[in-house]
């Protein structure tokens, strides 16, 4: 198609994150859909260098680092149809002022999902085999565990909970399917036949938390379910639970969910944080029962061509007049991440 009738792109992100997103190859395959300067990454759309890009963009391609999407963003790019976003969430990133003025986005979060689900399946196959404890106690006796130490232990017909059927709890719930599990869900939207079609029993929050060997949650990030699981709740798991957070920090109620840990009542595998990081003084760097990474769960490395890939293909079909796939809806924010 000649330049002059490819839709008119921009970055608008970090720009570190570019050579991973957006390797050669996919870049190039970029470069033949859309026009644009592949030097040229806004992170202020009141720089005066961006201006003459973003007035005629008719495609913000977005991703971590980009500022927040507003009537800024409008001024400075008054032809502004669609926002292509290479990363997850746009709960934070897209203003009122672009949803009203009828800007379509799209956000690769469906690439993310798997990582993440990824991630979560490794955590639980691990915590089943009570990987970190035999770990710490092989640290400090460099003896292999007796039969009666390893009793308790193993995945065979482990109870494991999924709180949230998100696109990541959906991708965990597939995953699950391979191994054999008792695989229980709670999610408000979804009734016991899709539930079963999913792999899982459906069950009451409280009821998931007291049946649950491993507790898994990837609910997202709304009002209401700010601490949703709070002290009453996490006292329903079951003494040597092990609780489990790829979703975000805000979902639990740190200090009591640190009470528990400092208790040594329950185990807890945490990605994420409130706040995040955590206080350089927090018992939870250094609890023998809690394992704590650095937000890695998400796409990292060279997983990040695969959000990168479905900015691509997502822009390819608006070249060519077909609806995006991965459409995000301002109505859909009030119950997704």
């Amino acid at each position: 198609m000649p330049s002059a009738q490819l839709p008119r792109a921009v970055f608008a992100m970090d720009p570190v994150h570019l050579p991973l997103l957006f390797p050669a190859p996919l870049l190039a395959r970029l470069r033949r859909t859309a026009d644009l300067d592949p030097a040229l990454v806004v992170r202020d759309f009141a720089d005066p260098a961006a201006a003459p890009a973003l007035a005629g963009a008719d495609v913000l391609i977005t991703g971590w680092g980009c500022p927040r999407l507003g009537a800024d963003t409008l001024a400075a790019a008054p032809r502004l149809r669609t926002v292509l976003h290479a990363a997850g969430s746009v709960r934070s990133l897209i203003g009122e002022p672009l949803w009203s003025h009828g800007v379509t986005v799209s956000s690769a979060v469906t690439g993310n999902a798997l990582p993440v689900a990824e991630y979560t399946l490794a955590m639980i196959l691990l915590a089943g085999k009570d990987a970190f404890a035999h770990r710490e106690r092989f640290r400090r006796t460099h003896v292999h565990p007796t039969p009666a130490e390893t009793a308790a232990t193993g995945n065979l017909g482990r109870r494991v909970g999924v709180i949230g059927a998100s696109r990541v709890g959906r991708r965990l719930l597939e995953l699950l399917r391979a191994y054999d599990f008792e695989v229980l869900l709670h999610d408000p939207y979804v009734d016991a036949a899709e539930a079963a079609e999913l792999g899982a029993q459906l069950l009451s929050l409280e009821d998931l938390l007291r049946h649950s060997d491993i507790v898994s949650l990837h609910a997202p990030d709304i009002p209401e379910t700010h601490h949703m699981l709070d002290r009453a709740r996490l006292a329903l798991v079951r003494d040597g639970g092990v609780l489990i957070n790829t979703s975000r920090g805000a979902l639990v109620d740190h200090a009591a969910l640190t009470d528990e840990l400092v208790s040594g009542r329950l185990h807890a595998i945490l990605d994420v944080t409130e706040p995040e990081p955590l206080p350089a003084d927090s018992p939870l760097y250094r609890l023998p029962n809690v394992f704590l990474t650095p937000h890695i769960a998400g796409s990292l490395g060279n997983e990040l061509e695969r959000l990168g890939r479905i900015v691509v293909e997502e822009l390819e079909r608006l070249a060519g007049g077909l609806p995006l796939a991965h459409e995000v809806r301002h109505a859909d924010l009030v119950r997704v991440a």
